[in-house]
C-alpha cells in the first residue's frame, strides 16, 4: 500500500508539474536615475537557473528581490563564502540576453563584471560588435570578452544570434529566437523565449513602425499571432517610455500608450479579433520625470488602463518584484 501511494504521489507530481516562467525585475525604469534601469531575470519555473534580459541594473535588483523574498525557492549552500546576493549573481545567472548596446541596457553588466563568473553574452551581431568594440576594449573597460582588442580575459563568451534562428541558452532549459527591431534607426531586438512549448516575448527599446519607417514590430507580430491563437504566448514585455503627450519627433525610438494601442491593432490582425483579451502585457522602460508633481509611471498606467481597447492584462512591475506566468 505504501509503495502504491508513493507511486500515485509521484505520478500526480509529474502531472501537476507547473510549466511556465518566472520574471524578476532587476530594473524597471528607462534611465535618468541610476540603480533601477532596464534589467530582468527569467527562468523556467521548474529549474533554478536564470538568464538576464538586458542588464542596465543587476546587483541592486538582486538585493531588492531578496528583500522581497522572491528567491525563496533557490538553493544557496550554507558553506558558500558569498553573500546571498553574490551567490545568485555569480552562480544562478547563466547568461545575458542583450537587446542592444545602449548604456541603460548594459551598465549593470559592465560595472559588476569584475565580480562575475564565466558566462555567455547573447545578442545580434550589431549588439556584440558594440560590446566588443566600444565597451570591453581596455579604453572604456577591460576586455572581459573572448574577442576584441588587447588581452582577452575570456570571462564572457560572445554568442552571436541570427535573426529567426532558435538558440539553446546554456545552463538553462530555455531557448531563444531573436528578431530585429528599429530603435531610432538603431538595431534593437525582440527575444522570443521558449520553455516546454510555452513562450514569452521580450522587446528591447523600439519605436512605432510608422514613425521608424520600419516593419520590425509587424514582423514580430506575424510570429506572435499564431502563438496567441494557440494560447501558447504567456506574456509580452514591451516598453512605454513616455506618456502620449510626447510628440512623434521626440520619441527617439520609443513607444507611448497611444502607440501601444495602435501597434496592438496590427498584432490583432495576425492573432484574430478579440484574441488579445486577457493577454499578459508587462510594461517596461518607463522614463521617470524630474519635474515637480509629474509621475510618469502613474500617467502611463492611467492611460493604458483607461484606454484598454483590447482588454489585455497590464502589469507595471517595480524593482525586486516577481511575476509568474
Amino acid at each position: 500500500m505504501k509503495k502504491l501511494l508513493s507511486a500515485l504521489f509521484l505520478i500526480s507530481s509529474l502531472v501537476g508539474y507547473a510549466k511556465g516562467f518566472q520574471v524578476i525585475t532587476l530594473g524597471s525604469d528607462g534611465g535618468v536615475i541610476d540603480g533601477n534601469i532596464s534589467g530582468y531575470l527569467i527562468r523556467d519555473k521548474g529549474e533554478e537557473n536564470f538568464v538576464a534580459l538586458d542588464a542596465g541594473t543587476v546587483i541592486p535588483g538582486i538585493k531588492s528581490a531578496l528583500e522581497k523574498n522572491n528567491f525563496s525557492g533557490l538553493s544557496i549552500p550554507k558553506d558558500t563564502e558569498w553573500s546571498d546576493t553574490g551567490y545568485i549573481f555569480r552562480e544562478k545567472i547563466k547568461g545575458y540576453l542583450i537587446s542592444h548596446g545602449h548604456l541603460d541596457h548594459i551598465s549593470g553588466l559592465v560595472i559588476s563584471s569584475t565580480e562575475d563568473t564565466k558566462k555567455d553574452i547573447y545578442g545580434l551581431k550589431s549588439t556584440i560588435e558594440t560590446l566588443k568594440n566600444n565597451v570591453f576594449n581596455w579604453k572604456l573597460w577591460p576586455n572581459f570578452g573572448n574577442e576584441g582588442e588587447g588581452f582577452k580575459l575570456n570571462q564572457y563568451t560572445y554568442q552571436e544570434l541570427k535573426i529567426s534562428e532558435i538558440k539553446n541558452l546554456n545552463g538553462t532549459n530555455l531557448k531563444v529566437t531573436p528578431f530585429s527591431l528599429s530603435h531610432s534607426n538603431y538595431e534593437s531586438t525582440m527575444f522570443l523565449l521558449e520553455n516546454n512549448g510555452e513562450y514569452l516575448a521580450y522587446y528591447g527599446d523600439v519605436g512605432p513602425d510608422q514613425v521608424e519607417n520600419s516593419k520590425g514590430l509587424e514582423e514580430t507580430f506575424k510570429v506572435l499571432g499564431p502563438l496567441i491563437k494557440e494560447k501558447k504566448l504567456k506574456a509580452i514585455m514591451i516598453e512605454s517610455s513616455f506618456d502620449s503627450s510626447k510628440e512623434d519627433k521626440s520619441l527617439f525610438g520609443h513607444l507611448t500608450p497611444k502607440w501601444i494601442d495602435e501597434e496592438f491593432k496590427v498584432l490583432e490582425k495576425y492573432s484574430g479579433e478579440g484574441s488579445l483579451k486577457g493577454l499578459n502585457v508587462i510594461i517596461t522602460h518607463i522614463k521617470p520625470s524630474l519635474k515637480k508633481n509629474d509621475n510618469m509611471r502613474e500617467k502611463i498606467k492611467k492611460e493604458l488602463l483607461e484606454n484598454n481597447t483590447y482588454d489585455v492584462k497590464y502589469y507595471f512591475p517595480v524593482q525586486g518584484e516577481s511575476l509568474e506566468f
